[in-house]
């Protein structure tokens, strides 16, 4: 299969929905197409579509377009992404990308057989031979060829379960029989903050269930993902690897990360003006030594967080001033200019050498640029690119060659430099032990409790699974000693 064949979509930098129109509608724009030589342009009209009460038109940028085996726009999977898309006020549109992801890989299933148009509709009384039921089957045979990881295999099947309601609720077709066999039963569960919920649950026989494998000896802490705290010793390393190899912003930012437990996201969409303050104010930090600047992040404050939820940061004074003295640098000032928004202070304090954002907030995304040319969001990818490349590289070649960690491992080392502080003022007398919790729950954002209690309990319960491991392995070792005493020769 060529590479033209195994694309399932692309992405529009600019898509502006439009409908033709009379050439006498008030808000009709002529287009002509030009013919051959000696022929006249054929020409047509159309207009912008705009949302009656609102008025505003439903245009966006980096519009998914699902494609079929012949690389051609397939229209039904382009519509179903567009009424999903007007019924959004504010869309991620990587929810949307991912949709087209899987629309194309079902596309593509379809075009493998004789007669794709009717396998869409074929709805026999057999059940098995129904449409949704085979592409259930053939996602299952890749999930155990390993072509297709559990988690990915569940998405895709949602989003055809979705697809198909979308096409039977607007009338594209009558299926002759069930798409599915469907059941509903109300799953009770208690919220972060004590109260008993029920919700309504709707599962279908053709969703694929995965079940979680959790490793125990992982070392991760589950906290809006697996993550894994580093050592002392490893998060000098990270820093080392950014130095080394002259990447100011990569040390910055995990610094940034590494001192607040902030996320990429938020780290990544501070604002120069944060920074350029005549007079910030500081405040006594939790740990009773130094003091910090607080300063809010969430929504109206030009940083972005996971949920838009509001918080404050605690950034120590040292780097607040080591970060003010970065934006007032040349260094921050020339990457600026390169900007189409130029050197103000609501530019992003962290820009590539090409001026370019490691991570658009959520506003700049959401908000329609005509002129756009850029097909893929910025979303922490050159950061990403720079530890897989360079960072890693460097700290197996000099320190550890099976190092490896994620950008969000930092905020896990961050919680856990807080757990040790903290533990260590409480032994000292100086919190009790409620107020370090507290402490370590506020710093790191979290709604309950129980997060927080992870990192509290991660360093104990790492060593008593560490120790039991010892202990059994000894025992292990005296037996498979006495096994080997009779390696000498046959009886």
């Amino acid at each position: 299969m060529s590479e033209k064949e195994l694309r399932r979509k692309v992405f529009l930098p600019v898509f502006q929905l439009t409908e033709l129109c009379e050439p006498n509608d008030p808000r009709a724009i002529k287009r002509a197409i030009k013919q051959s030589i000696g022929r006249e342009a054929l020409s047509y009209h159309y207009r912008f579509v705009i949302e009656e009460k609102s008025g505003t038109g439903f245009n966006y940028n980096r519009f998914p377009i699902v494609l079929d085996r012949a690389g051609a726009p397939w229209q039904l999977g382009t519509l179903f992404i567009l009424s999903k898309l007007e019924g959004t006020s504010q869309p991620n549109m990587s929810t949307f990308q991912s949709l087209a992801d899987d629309l194309g890989a079902f596309k593509e299933w379809l075009d493998q057989h004789d007669r794709p148009d009717e396998l869409l509709y074929n709805f026999p009384q057999l059940k098995l031979r129904r449409t949704t039921y085979r592409y259930r089957g053939f996602v299952k045979q890749q999930i155990d060829a390993q072509e297709l990881s559990a988690s990915t295999a569940k998405r895709r099947m949602s989003t055809v379960i979705a697809f198909y309601e979308w096409l039977v609720g607007n009338g594209y077709f009558t299926p002759e029989h069930p798409l599915w066999e469907e059941k509903q039963y109300q799953l009770f569960f208690t919220n972060s903050k004590g109260f008993s919920i029920s919700k309504p649950i709707r599962t279908t026989d053709i969703s694929i269930r995965t079940a979680k494998a959790e490793d125990p000896w992982a070392g991760t802490i589950q906290d809006g993902g697996k993550l894994r705290p580093l050592s002392e010793k490893e998060q000098q390393w990270v820093l080392e690897a950014a130095d080394a190899k002259g990447n100011t912003e990569a040390y910055l930012l995990q610094l940034f990360m590494l001192a607040t437990g902030a996320r990429l996201q938020t780290a990544c969409t501070l604002r120069v003006r944060h920074f350029t303050q005549e007079r910030p104010a500081f405040s006594k930090a939790f740990g009773g030594g130094g003091e910090v600047f607080k300063l809010k992040a969430g929504p109206g404050t030009g940083i972005d967080t996971k949920n838009d939820k509001q918080g404050v940061l605690h950034i120590p004074r040292a780097l607040y001033e080591a970060l003010h003295t970065y934006a007032l640098s040349e260094r921050a000032r020339r990457r600026r200019e390169r900007t189409p928004g130029g050197d103000n202070p609501e530019q992003y304090l962290f820009l590539t050498q090409q001026g370019s954002p490691y991570y658009q907030s959520k506003a700049d995304r959401l908000r329609f640029d005509p002129d756009l040319s850029i097909r893929h969001q910025k979303t922490g990818q050159p950061l990403r690119q720079f530890l897989k490349e360079q960072a890693i590289p460097y700290i197996r070649e000099r320190h550890a060659p099976a190092f490896h960690y994620r950008i969000h491992d930092l905020r896990a080392s961050f919680g856990m430099n807080m757990v040790e502080t903290q533990t260590a003022l409480v032994q000292k007398g100086v919190v009790t032990l409620h107020k370090a919790r507290m402490n370590v729950k506020d710093l790191m954002w979290h709604e309950s409790l129980t997060t927080t209690d992870l990192y509290l309990n991660y360093r104990s319960q790492m060593d008593a699974m560490y120790a039991a491991i010892n202990n059994y392995g000894e025992q292990l070792q005296t037996w498979i000693e006495c096994a080997m005493k009779g390696f000498g020769g046959d009886e």
